[in-house]
C-alpha cells in the first residue's frame, strides 16, 4: 500500500504540491519499470527512437567539441518534452489500459498548443545555452580541439584549462537546474490538467522547492541514467522509456 504524503501550501488555488521522502524517487523508477513491462512494444519503439536521435547527435556533433556538450546537455533538456508520449502510456496504464505506439501519440496532439508554448521555451533556452558555450570556449582558447575525444584528451584531462572547467560547469549547472526546476512535473501536468503553461512551470518549481533532498536524488538518478544511455547507446533503448515512465509517477506523487 502506498504511503499518505503530507501536503503542503494548500491555502494556494494553485495545484497543491505533496510533501516526499528522499528515497522516493527509485520507488518511481519501480513503478516506471512496471508501465514499460505492461507495455513493452510501445516503450521500446520511444527507446529506439530516442536512440536514432542521440546517435544522429553523437555522429553530428563529434568533430565539434562545443556543439557536443551542448547537445548532450540540451539533449537532458528537452527530454520532458519528448517523453510525452511515455507519459502518455503511464496515465493510460493506471486506468487498465495497454497502447500502442500510435495511440500514445494521442497526448501531443490533444495537448498540442500547451506543449508548443512549452517547447517554444525549452528551445529558447537550448539556443541560449548552445551560443554561451560558443562563447566559453573561445573565451578560453579552447575552440580548436579536433574532436569530442581531442576534447576530453586535450582539455578536461589535461589540466591546463581549470577555469573554463569550472565555468562552463557553473553556467551548465546552473542552466539545468532551473530548467529541471520548471520542468519536471510540467509536461506531465499539463497532459493530465486544464492548466497554462506558466501555472505548470511554477507548479513545477514549487514543488522542487519543497523537496529539495528528494528532487537533488531524483535530478542525479536522471542524469546518471541517461549518462548510461549515452555511453553505451543501446542503453538508450531501456534507460529513457524508464525514466520517463518513472517521471509520470514522480509528478502523481508530487502534486495532489
Amino acid at each position: 500500500m502506498d504511503k499518505p504524503y503530507g501536503t503542503l501550501d494548500r491555502h494556494s488555488d494553485q495545484p497543491h504540491v505533496r510533501a516526499v521522502d528522499t528515497g522516493d524517487p527509485f520507488r518511481w523508477l519501480g513503478r516506471g519499470w512496471a508501465d514499460m513491462r505492461e507495455n513493452l512494444a510501445a516503450s521500446v519503439s520511444y527507446g529506439l527512437l530516442f536512440s536514432g536521435i542521440g546517435y544522429f547527435i553523437l555522429a553530428y556533433t563529434s568533430g565539434f567539441p562545443y556543439l557536443f556538450g551542448a547537445a548532450i546537455s540540451g539533449f537532458l533538456l528537452v527530454g520532458p518534452l519528448a517523453a510525452a508520449g511515455l507519459y502518455e502510456i503511464s496515465r493510460r496504464r493506471e486506468d487498465g489500459n495497454t497502447i500502442t505506439f500510435g495511440k500514445s501519440l494521442r497526448g501531443f496532439r490533444e495537448h498540442s498548443v500547451h506543449l508548443l508554448y512549452f517547447g517554444a521555451f525549452l528551445a529558447f533556452v537550448l539556443l541560449g545555452w548552445e551560443r554561451l558555450s560558443a562563447i566559453l570556449f573561445s573565451a578560453f582558447d579552447v575552440h580548436d580541439a579536433a574532436s569530442a575525444g581531442g576534447f576530453v584528451q586535450e582539455v578536461l584531462l589535461s589540466g591546463q584549462y581549470p577555469v573554463f572547467i569550472a565555468s562552463y560547469l557553473l553556467v551548465g549547472g546552473v542552466i539545468a537546474a532551473i530548467v529541471f526546476s520548471l520542468s519536471v512535473v510540467s509536461v506531465p501536468i499539463l497532459m493530465d490538467r486544464d492548466i497554462d503553461v506558466v501555472t505548470a512551470m511554477a507548479t513545477s518549481m514549487r514543488a522542487v522547492t519543497a523537496n529539495p533532498g528528494a528532487m537533488t536524488v531524483w535530478a542525479a538518478l536522471v542524469v546518471a541514467l541517461i549518462a548510461i544511455g549515452f555511453a553505451t547507446l543501446a542503453g538508450m533503448i531501456v534507460l529513457l522509456p524508464l525514466v520517463g515512465h518513472a517521471s509520470w509517477h514522480a509528478y502523481k506523487d508530487l502534486i495532489e
